[in-house]
Formats: C-alpha cells, sequence, structure tokens
C-alpha cells in the first residue's frame, strides 16, 4: 500500500523503516532535508513539499501526519485539506487532544476527507517491537488503510484496534499515558524508599532484574528501568527534572470535567511539576509557618 508521511523525527522514521520493510511504497517530508535524506536511503521517495508530496500519490491517497502537537499539526492539516481531493485520508499519528481530532475530523468532513486520529505508543522501541495503535474516525476509512496498522504493530493479529468515532484514538491514548505517568511514579518511590534504607545496602540492579520474573509488578517499564540501572547504579548521569507533554495534564482536566476521581494519576503530574523546582516557595512558606506558630528552627537561605 501507498502511503505519504509527513514528520520524520525519531519516531517517524522509525514508522517509515518499519513500513518500508513491510513491503509498502512511501513518500516522505520533513523540513529536514537530512532525515529525508534517511528515509531515502531506506527506500522511500522524497517531496519537497507538501504539495510534492500529495502530488506523488496515487488517488484516493492517504498521509500520514506525524509532527509535534499544536501549531505544527493545525498547520499541516490545513494546508494539506487544501491540498487532497474527497475520498482521502489524513491519518494524525501525533500526541493531540482528542478535542483538536474532534473539531479537525468535522472540518476536513466538508470537504469530503476522511480524517483518523490514531494514538501511537511505542516510542524509540517501535522500529524493533512494533507499535500499539488506538484508531479512531470512521470505520470505512480505517478499514481502507488497515494494512498500515498491521505492519506497524506488533504483529498483523494484535497491537492495533478501532477505538470507535472521531476523538477515540487520541481519547484512548492520553488515558493511556496518564496510567503510565502513575506506574512510573510508583516504580520511582518504590526504589526511592529501598536507597534509602543504608542499613541494608541494597542492590537495586539486583532487585530491578529479579522482579523482571515471576513478579506481579513485572512490566515492560521495569525492563527498562531494570536497563537504565545497570547502565548506571546511582544515575549519576540523570538530573531529577522531568518533563510532560501534555497527555497526563488532559487525563487529569478530563477527570475533573467528568467528575471522576485520579489521585494517582493526577499526584504523579504533580510530581513531575515539583521535580523541576528549585527551593520550592511553597516549601520555603512550610518552613516559615512551623517557625512562626512553633518556634521551630529553620535552614537559612544564602543570601545571593
Amino acid at each position: 500500500m501507498e502511503l505519504g508521511m509527513i514528520g520524520l523525527g525519531r519516531m517517524g522514521g522509525n514508522m517509515v523503516e518499519r513500513l518500508i520493510e513491510g513491503g509498502h511504497k512511501i513518500v516522505v517530508y520533513d523540513p529536514s532535508k537530512e532525515a529525508v535524506h534517511a528515509s531515502v536511503g531506506l527506500g522511500a521517495k522524497a517531496a519537497t513539499s507538501l504539495a510534492d508530496l500529495v502530488s506523488q500519490l496515487a488517488k484516493p491517497r492517504a498521509v500520514w501526519v506525524m509532527v509535534p502537537s499544536g501549531e505544527p499539526t493545525e498547520t499541516t492539516i490545513d494546508t494539506l485539506a487544501g491540498l487532497l481531493s474527497p475520498d482521502d485520508i489524513i491519518i494524525d499519528g501525533g500526541n493531540s487532544n482528542y478535542k483538536d481530532g474532534m473539531r479537525r475530523a468535522a472540518a476536513v468532513k466538508s470537504k469530503g476527507i476522511h480524517f483518523l486520529d490514531c494514538g501511537t505508543s511505542g516510542g524509540i522501541w517501535g522500529l524493533k517491537e512494533g507499535y500499539c495503535l488506538m484508531v479512531g474516525g470512521e470505520k470505512g476509512a480505517f478499514q481502507r488503510v488497515e494494512p498500515i496498522f498491521k505492519t506497524l504493530a506488533p504483529s498483523p493479529e494484535r497491537g492495533y484496534a478501532y477505538m470507535g468515532p472521531s476523538g477515540s484514538g487520541h481519547f484512548v491514548k492520553m488515558i493511556h499515558n496518564g496510567i503510565e505517568y502513575g506506574m512510573m511514579e510508583a516504580l520511582a518511590e518504590g526504589f526511592e524508599l529501598m536507597k534509602a534504607k543504608k542499613e541494608f545496602n541494597l542492590d537495586l540492579p539486583v532487585i530491578a532484574e529479579n522482579w523482571r520474573y515471576g513478579s506481579v509488578v513485572r512490566s515492560w517499564l521495569l525492563d527498562l528501568g531494570a536497563e537504565a540501572l545497570k547502565d548506571d547504579p546511582e544515575l549519576e548521569s540523570v538530573q531529577s527534572y522531568v518533563d510532560d507533554t501534555g497527555e497526563g495534564r488532559w487525563t487529569a482536566q478530563e477527570g475533573i470535567d467528568l467528575a471522576v476521581p485520579l489521585p494517582v494519576i493526577t499526584l504523579s503530574l504533580m510530581a513531575r511539576f515539583r521535580s523541576r523546582q528549585e527551593q520550592p516557595f511553597a516549601g520555603k512558606l512550610l518552613a516559615a509557618l512551623r517557625n512562626q506558630f512553633g518556634g521551630h528552627a529553620i535552614h537559612k537561605a544564602e543570601k545571593k
């Protein structure tokens, strides 16, 4: 099957390679000439612009958009909508907000263009392990490009599924990432507690490796944690600063909107915020309050 791919970051580039290995014909576009050159070296055809990419695809076309969420995705889809023809398909495989996906699907439908929102999980390991794909949109459009999903998934039988109407693919991926936040935080807290028990002198890499087999907490995340600890047991090369790309925030907000309690996911998001702070003001005020009401000692800050 033929496909246009826009966005050749590490994940998009790996997807191109997996698709080519699966026998698909791919036309690629990215502002980075180096990224395009790398995909051409694998067997893809290069496009110099979005218009050029569309012109190289046979009708009815299918174009996968794999660019950062927000304005880059918005601009790309708006431009494609003006270039594509009725019955063509746009697939948004990035981490877009599901509400944006619903809006975009309605906008391009007025032009007769189909829109699929595809939550994509697999990260940098997708080339080797395959991607978990959660697809929303018109079922007929999903079925038309299903060979693409079968190739990208871990196997043709599993790892991809149709979720429901427009927005549902990115909604399910949002919840997936919220759960991921909580799982990662629980692992991080547990290992920190073991590290703090100095009298036992626990070997964290050994424990992580041990838990990988037979334990109820065994998981791919634990596998990755074991690998990180094996390479750097004290994590001396890693700064305690954790970013977020938005999905955890959206998940927490959805819980508020629907009055569904999400304490673990929400607190794991807050922990990421705290990781970015040096001398957080809240902590200083807590210390000051204890001093004010109880005369408790405080650690004086150095004046700059």
